[in-house]
C-alpha cells in the first residue's frame, strides 16, 4: 500500500481550502441575493407609494427602511448555518444603526435635502456600501453598486418632476432585484 507524499498532501489541502472558500462565497452570495431581492421589492414599493401619496413620504421611507433591516435580519438568520459564514448579529444591527444615523445626520441636520436630493443621496449612499462590500465578497457587489450609482445620477440630472420617483423605482429597486437574481447565477 502506498501513502501520499508531503507535496501531494499539501496540494490536496490547498484544493480543499479552495473548495471551502468557493462554498463560503457561494453561501454569502446566496444570502446577499435574497436580501437584495427583498430590499429591491421594498424600494420599488416605497417609490411607487411615494409617487401616489407624496404627502406620506416620511412615513413610507421609515417603514421601508425598518422592513429592509427586519428582512435582512430574518433572511440572514434563517436557512442553513455554515461554519465560517457570519449571519446577522448585534454588530450588524449596530452597523445598520450607525449607517442610518450618519445618513440622517448628513441629510437632515447638515444637508437640509429636498425630496429629489434625498432620493438620490440614499440610493448612492447604499450603493457606496455595496461597492465597499465588493472589496471583501467579490466584484459583483462593486459592479452592481457602480451601475446603480451611475443610473441614479443620470436620473437626478435628466429626469424631471415626479417621474424621478418612477425612475428610482426602476433603477434602484429594479437594480437591486436584478442584481440579486444575477448573483444567484454566479
Amino acid at each position: 500500500m502506498t501513502g501520499i507524499g508531503p507535496q501531494e498532501a499539501v496540494e490536496a489541502l490547498n484544493d480543499i481550502e479552495h473548495i471551502v472558500q468557493r462554498v463560503r462565497q457561494s453561501r454569502i452570495y446566496d444570502i446577499s441575493s435574497q436580501i437584495m431581492i427583498a430590499a429591491g421589492v421594498l424600494v420599488v414599493a416605497g417609490n411607487l407609494a411615494n409617487f401616489v401619496v407624496p404627502r406620506y413620504a416620511g412615513f413610507i421611507w421609515v417603514a421601508v427602511n425598518v422592513l429592509t433591516v427586519a428582512s435582512a435580519a430574518a433572511l440572514s438568520t434563517t436557512g442553513a448555518k455554515m461554519p465560517g459564514v457570519q449571519t446577522f448579529d448585534f454588530r450588524v444591527l449596530g452597523a445598520f444603526m450607525l449607517f442610518y444615523g450618519f445618513g440622517i445626520l448628513s441629510t437632515v441636520v447638515l444637508g437640509h435635502f429636498g425630496p429629489r436630493e434625498l432620493g438620490a443621496f440614499w440610493s448612492i449612499y447604499f450603493m457606496l456600501f455595496y461597492c465597499l462590500a465588493g472589496l471583501w465578497f467579490g466584484r459583483a457587489f462593486t459592479a452592481m453598486g457602480l451601475a446603480i450609482i451611475v443610473l441614479t445620477l443620470i436620473g437626478y440630472f435628466f429626469v424631471e418632476g415626479a417621474a424621478f420617483l418612477l425612475w428610482m423605482a426602476a433603477v434602484n429597486g429594479g437594480g437591486l432585484i436584478l442584481s440579486g437574481l444575477w448573483m444567484r447565477r454566479i
